[in-house]
């Protein structure tokens, strides 16, 4: 069999999943050279067809009241994709795109992301298409405890530990561990992203973004370089965008943009501390539009638009999956950017993503450098089993060390022959080796 063979053999068994369809190809491409020179064993295990093959898939219906007293009907999902590394570990999405192909590519995803980290985790991802936007808090409660009530029978600390995402956040996580203790009659670490009163890890809400920076941090300095200076371009103004741009801030970097589904933010002059402070009020708690930021700060505001046209070093697509696409990334190369770091999972279409590599511009993929969340959910975890609370320069500190070793294993797995990094190549192959090894040692299961 070849790779053209495997790939339509996945094609078939996967109709109608084109996000599934581009994470598997993007991987399978990397890997096929692997696994023809010294990778054969794990073809002759089989291993890559159960790989691209979850161990199972969960959807339920989520009733909820909203504030009217009319019955809301919502649809939930849980992927369990690999659990050979350990319990299931990924996030859960409220979100009105979220689906079952989604759902799957996100936990494929994740469980090449899990891996690399080297903690013990297993890859899954879920959520529902909900949409916390415009709803009020007690919607918001009433939903959580209806999805809650259906997934508390499927997940554990020892079994599958959701976080959040998209759509998810400190309110929603709050909601969904209060239903889970009243459904189980026990506190345990079955939800990460939880209050640090209350059984959280510090830094657990910067850390994705944090983790992106960390890890352009050491692509500059394997050049020799540092972010001081350099001017960064940031999408989205979630929570992955907001301490990302802190994090870059903090290290002397000039961040310029942002962005929400609306459009974006272009400010020459750059956003500093105090106006990023303004941006996380205006998005965490008024909820509000980024456009008021230029009316506020007399910057540039172009509707319906992303920045990529902007001039930058340093691009940080972290919004969604697919948004900079060809044309996009054709602008970041006539405009000289040096580097692409994905904080968001998969926001590069396959189109971009080869154009980027084609052009050597420095390319860090989602399961690479948006590492940072989940390896902290696993920091966290750690401190639930030990009923522990680590200090956040400890739990800084952890994380920085896994981002260095995440760096290191990709330069390992993705160096050529001229010498040059290949990002992808070597995250995939870490990743694929962690768990195939894995799989072969529990037998065909």
């Amino acid at each position: 069999m070849n790779e053209a063979d495997f790939i339509e053999r996945v094609r078939a068994r996967n109709p109608n999943e084109p996000e599934y369809l581009q994470a598997v190809e993007e991987v399978v491409a990397s890997l096929w050279p692997f696994l023809q020179d010294e990778g054969r064993r794990y073809l002759d295990a089989g291993v890559l067809e159960r790989l691209t093959e979850g161990d199972r898939a969960i959807s339920f219906r989520v009733a909820w009241i909203d504030d009217q007293g009319e019955v809301q009907t919502n649809r939930g999902y849980r992927i369990q994709w690999c659990g050979v590394l350990g319990p299931y570990k990924g996030g859960l999405r409220f979100h009105p795109s979220v689906n079952f192909a989604i759902s799957k590519f996100l936990a494929f995803e994740q469980t090449f992301k899990n891996a690399l980290t080297t903690l013990p985790l297993g890859g899954a991802k879920g959520g529902a298409d909900f949409d916390p936007k415009g709803k009020s808090d007690e919607e918001v409660m009433r939903f959580c405890q209806s999805f809650m009530t259906e997934l508390s029978r499927y997940i554990g600390p020892d079994v599958d530990v959701p976080a959040g995402d998209i759509g998810v956040g400190g309110r929603e996580i709050g909601y969904l561990f209060g239903q889970y203790r009243r459904m189980t009659g026990r506190f345990e670490g079955a939800l990460t992203g939880k209050g640090v009163g209350w059984g959280g890890s510090e830094i657990r809400t910067e850390a994705t973004g944090y983790g992106a920076i960390f890890f352009a941090q050491e692509m500059f300095a394997a050049r020799d370089e540092g972010l001081e200076g350099k001017t960064v371009g940031i999408s989205g103004a979630g929570n992955v965008a907001q301490y990302a741009a802190e994090k870059a801030i903090a290290l002397g970097a000039k961040v310029v943009t942002m962005s929400d589904s609306s459009g974006f933010i272009h400010d020459p002059a750059g956003i500093d501390r105090d106006k990023l402070e303004w941006i996380k009020a205006l998005k965490n708690d008024r909820r509000g539009r980024i456009r008021e930021y230029a009316e506020q700060f007399d910057a540039e505001y172009h509707e319906g638009k992303k920045p990529w046209s902007v001039a930058m070093d340093l691009a940080l697509p972290c919004a969604t999956q697919n948004e900079l696409g060809r044309e996009d990334a054709e602008a970041l190369v006539k405009n000289e950017c040096a580097a692409i770091v994905e904080g968001a999972n998969m926001p590069c279409t396959a189109a971009a993503a080869k154009l980027i590599r084609e052009r050597g511009l420095l390319y860090a993929p989602g399961k690479a450098a948006n590492a940072g969340g989940v390896a902290t959910s696993g920091l966290e975890m750690t401190q639930n089993s030990q009923r522990m609370y680590w200090g956040r320069e400890r739990v800084e500190d952890e994380l920085h060390e896994i981002m260095r070793d995440i760096h290191r294993a990709c330069c390992e797995h993705g160096k050529g022959e001229d010498g040059q990094i290949d990002y992808v190549r070597g995250a995939n192959i870490a990743g694929f080796i962690r768990v195939a090894d894995a799989m072969i040692a529990q037998g065909a299961i």
